[in-house]
């Protein structure tokens, strides 16, 4: 048994702990991360409410699968601060019962430039009453993103004065993550770096801000995904298929069920999909151009092949492209996702995106109509509470009826992968 002197240092170690602000509670939230069953509601302004980034992440979380069983819901308002948020969040949001949220707060709350320190006395103040509502209502995990940018080359103002001011309300949300002991979500940096390298490559017309600067188009969304996706810890390992071609043997990590292997062909069937792009690089509506900007492969999206006792080359089939690697690349392993961005999965991971557009366009009359307007309803009828309690549980129920759908869409994938020595 320890001494006494053990015990009094023991427990003086413990009470400082708990004493620090926000100690326990750092250690807690930074170990959450993801559950099965979680549903994570995803909050915004306007931005959010384009259901583009907020799509992606749903698309990942159901077919890459880092976690299973997870639900994405989308909430957002254009034109909302954290305040205007924070106010009317017990109506709008804890209805819903999220257990994970991200928020995406600043654009509107900064200003045109430069932050003012009223400005910045009411975004923190509007973040730190966010997270204790969220908390009190049971919401395990919350992710506070910083905002994102404008872009210079369509912005109808002082971009530089604007980006200075998203970078003071960046900090502020660092902080006050930092002081409340929850994850952040680094948007802004994250955009300003790709927007960069996205000009440096396409051209300083290449837009990551949309068509006003402000509002994304599909590569900027798919910028803002990654730095949430990051945040909530998904770690990128879609799966691993190993094939031996001196023994014509084949396996599959989680997710991949290798039925068959023919000669130097692997069939299998996926229920883990890579995350799959579209678009013509230079066309700020596709994806495919931000990715050489951002690590989203690298970090999230790694779907390995594995060949042992190669030939010093082969030819690597997947879907309708054939590309030829050394012994020493299949062995170490290609990242399939990377090298086929046109692959097997591209048709069925559009198929599930476009029933979690719909989903999520349901969502936003759902949260700015339906819901809302039931707390004007109640004051004004309050011998009525009865019927709007039960409007409300059918608008509830509709949504999640709708993610179940969303759900239900992803399908296991066939697919073949043939690997030919090269005479």
């Amino acid at each position: 048994m320890p001494q006494p002197a053990s015990r009094v240092l023991e427990f003086l170690t413990v009470l400082a702990c708990l004493l620090l602000p926000g100690a326990g509670f750092v250690s807690r939230a930074r170990g959450a991360g993801l559950q099965p069953g979680d549903l994570v509601a995803v909050v915004g302004d306007s931005i959010t409410q384009q259901c583009r980034y907020s799509v992606f992440i749903e698309d990942y979380l159901l077919m890459c699968q880092p976690v299973p069983g997870v639900e994405v819901m989308q909430m957002g308002w254009n034109g909302e601060t954290s305040w205007g948020f924070l106010g009317r969040m017990k109506d709008d949001a804890l209805p819903f019962s999220p257990t994970v949220v991200t928020t995406c707060f600043g654009m509107n709350d900064a200003g045109e430039g430069p932050l003012t320190p009223q400005r910045a006395k009411q975004y923190r103040e509007g973040l730190q009453g966010v997270i204790r509502t969220f908390r009190n209502a049971g919401v395990r995990h919350v992710i506070v993103g910083s905002p994102g940018v404008v872009d210079p080359a369509v912005y109808k103002g002082d971009a530089a004065r604007r980006n200075t001011a998203l970078a003071g309300a960046a900090a502020i949300a660092k902080d006050v993550a930092s002081e409340q002991g929850v994850e952040y979500a680094e948007v802004h940096q994250v955009m300003m770096d790709a927007m960069t390298r996205a000009k440096a490559k396409y051209g300083p017309q290449y837009r990551i801000g949309g068509n006003d600067g402000v509002h994304p188009s599909h590569n900027g969304h798919l910028v803002m995904a990654y730095a949430f996706l990051k945040a909530l810890g998904c770690t990128g390992d879609i799966g691993t298929i190993h094939y031996d071609m001196t023994s014509r043997k084949a396996t599959g990590s989680a997710g991949h069920e290798v039925l068959s292997v023919t000669g130097d062909t692997v069939t299998l069937e996926s229920t883990r999909y890579p995350f799959c792009f579209f678009g013509k690089p230079d066309d700020i509506a596709g994806t495919t151009g931000i990715i050489e900007c951002i690590p989203f492969n690298e970090d999230l999206n790694r779907y390995v092949l594995r060949v042992s006792h190669a030939p010093p080359q082969v030819d690597v089939t997947w879907g309708t492209t054939t590309k030829r690697f050394t012994a020493a690349a299949v062995a170490q392993g290609i990242n399939l996702a990377a090298e086929f961005p046109v692959n097997p999965f591209s048709k069925p991971f559009a198929d599930v995106d476009r029933v979690v557009q719909a989903q999520q366009a349901f969502e936003v009359p759902a949260v700015k109509g339906m819901i809302h307007s039931l707390a004007d309803w109640r004051k004004g009828l309050p011998e009525e509470a009865e019927v709007f309690g039960r409007l409300e549980a059918q608008v509830v129920v509709r949504c999640r009826d709708l993610r179940s759908r969303s759900k239900a869409a992803v399908v296991p994938v066939r697919h073949v992968i043939t690997i030919s020595p090269v005479k």
